[in-house]
């Protein structure tokens, strides 16, 4: 099942990360506008999405690229809750409300994969296993 959700993981990072540079001009909208380069940004992470997605497949990269993946889950939750509190179009579709109110906490559930499907644990987690 593991083996699955990391198949799985980096095909939906790869494949959205491509999106990326297929149709950056339905990212553009969701970038803050606090932010600077939007057009840029939105490649930034769509290079990192692939980079992540593909890490995940390479065992020595695996920790490395699950790490990468959760901090760039957190790095984007900001323009979630831009797109969610101005009503911004998600790849180009309108969201309703609840659309929106289930997005945010979603996230959660994309990092809480990442974490098991890439096994990320601390090496006390590790050693109190082994004890077990």
């Amino acid at each position: 099942m593991r083996t699955f959700a990391l198949y799985l993981l980096a095909a939906f990072f790869i494949g959205a990360g491509a999106m990326h540079f297929v149709s950056p001009e339905i990212y553009v909208p969701m970038i803050p506008p606090y932010l600077p380069w939007p057009l840029t940004l939105v490649y930034l992470s769509g290079v990192a999405e692939i980079a992540g997605g593909a890490g995940v497949l390479i065992p020595r990269l695996r920790r490395a690229a699950g790490w990468g993946l959760v901090a760039l889950l957190i790095a984007i939750f900001p323009a979630n809750i831009h797109i969610a509190m101005n009503d911004i179009p998600v790849a180009g579709h309108d969201v309703p409300w609840w659309g929106h109110a289930v997005r945010l906490p979603f996230q959660l559930v994309f990092i809480a994969w990442v974490v098991w499907a890439t096994e990320l644990r601390t090496s006390r987690d590790k050693q109190e296993q082994v004890a077990e």
